[in-house]
């Protein structure tokens, strides 16, 4: 029996003809040198933030548009734009971006404060110290900068649903108290509806000016596509109608460029490891149920516990019954599921919220419906195969052993 070698297998794949130039383009990481389909977007952006090329500070502005939509390219876009031009007019400008979707970063008013502080260059201990230390310590390492500076706070929904929105309205009154500094906002986020959200007084603070992204439209994408695909694929290395078709899935997911790059991307990695030498509709269509598997596991992992049992109880029933459920009947089995394993129960105003969370996320489907006199409730199904499902199923199991 011939002993299995990893180099020949190696070998192997080296000798195949690459499909990727530069795989890079296909990523959300990418800033191209043009973005198209967004001129308007950039024009509004960078005549708010102008402002700070004369020393004065730019209104706050509030970025918001379905993931996908452009809004953290286009911000950063503009960004780098202002930075080198202050430079050339030696205008002292500083922006700190941050991401507050990233653990540890913005999960705590502390943590945010001291991130903030560190991009600053201003070192602060990670735990130990009173928030109005903190506090403190960010307004005595930016209060004496001679200049403008413009914070970013992407994926701003995230910091407030963790922290609160008190931090916001703190952020944004402590220009007064500056001489010198010149202190701006930029919030980025995914939720359309959330300014209803925000304290009134946090809202008028923040919310100097708006700028919304529109989905891209199946036309948009694919052109979108197809510049990216000549920076990140060899010639001839794709077929007829592939660009047509990932533009196409994508429209259908709000206009969203990031799973149609992901898709082309993901479909490239697919031919080169099986050998084809071009990318076609078929490895298209593997890459999306690729895509939506991993999307879909990697937002279960992230969900608190009270979330992973509720989708635990909606999962058995569907897998006894394949129809629709009422809220009613999947708080009546959550609730037995909870008195057998000796876990804390929430309230059915509380299930309802995490309803819509999941409902949100694409993995059931929360249909409100009207039952006359008696109120309304929501009718439940599953968004996603029954087959995925039970394999979600059996992780949140392996987990609680229920």
């Amino acid at each position: 029996m011939s002993q299995f070698s990893l180099e020949g297998v190696f070998n192997e794949y080296l000798e195949r003809k690459p499909i990727f130039k530069n795989k890079q383009a296909l990523t959300i990481s990418y800033t191209p040198e043009d973005i198209p389909h967004r001129q308007d977007q950039i024009t509004q952006l960078g005549v708010v933030l102008a402002t700070c090329l004369r020393s004065e500070r730019p209104s706050n502005v509030f970025v918001y548009g379905s993931t996908g939509t452009g809004k953290t390219l286009v911000t950063q876009y503009v960004a780098n734009a202002l930075k080198k031009k202050s430079k050339e007019l030696n205008i002292n400008l500083k922006i700190l971006y941050v991401n507050c979707k990233m653990k540890r970063v913005s999960d705590t008013e502390y943590r945010l404060l001291a991130y903030l502080c560190e991009l600053g260059g201003v070192a602060i201990a990670p735990t130990g110290l009173a928030t109005e230390q903190v506090y403190k310590a960010f307004f005595n390492s930016v209060s004496n900068y001679d200049g403008v500076l413009i914070i970013i706070l992407d994926e701003i929904d995230e910091l407030v649903s963790k922290v609160g929105d008190t931090i916001l309205y703190n952020l944004t009154r402590i220009n007064q108290d500056f001489s010198k500094c010149k202190l701006s906002f930029v919030g980025i986020s995914n939720n359309l509806s959330f300014s209803n959200e925000l304290d009134a007084r946090v809202k008028s603070s923040l919310y100097e000016e708006e700028l919304i992204f529109p989905p891209y439209n199946a036309v948009q994408l694919a052109d979108i596509l197809r510049s990216r695909a000549e920076i990140s694929l060899y010639p001839d290395r794709i077929e007829k109608g592939v660009i047509e078709k990932c533009a196409a899935l994508s429209a259908q997911e709000h206009g969203d460029v990031r799973k149609a790059l992901d898709m082309l991307r993901v479909a490239g990695e697919l031919a080169e490891r099986k050998g084809i030498e071009k990318i076609s509709e078929k490895l298209v269509d593997l890459a999306q149920s690729r895509i939506d598997r991993d999307r879909i596991f990697d937002a279960v992992k992230t969900q608190p516990k009270q979330s992973k049992i509720i989708l635990y109880t909606i999962i058995s029933c569907f897998e006894k019954e394949s129809q629709t459920m009422l809220t009613g009947d999947i708080y009546d089995k959550y609730i037995c599921l909870c008195k057998k394993n000796n876990i804390k129960n929430i309230t059915q105003r509380r299930l309802s919220d995490i309803i819509s969370e999941l409902d949100m996320l694409g993995i059931i489907n929360a249909k409100v419906i009207s039952k006359g006199r008696y109120g309304r409730t929501r009718e439940i199904s599953l968004a996603i195969p029954l087959s995925t499902a039970s394999k979600i199923k059996k992780s949140i199991d392996e987990e609680f052993s229920f």
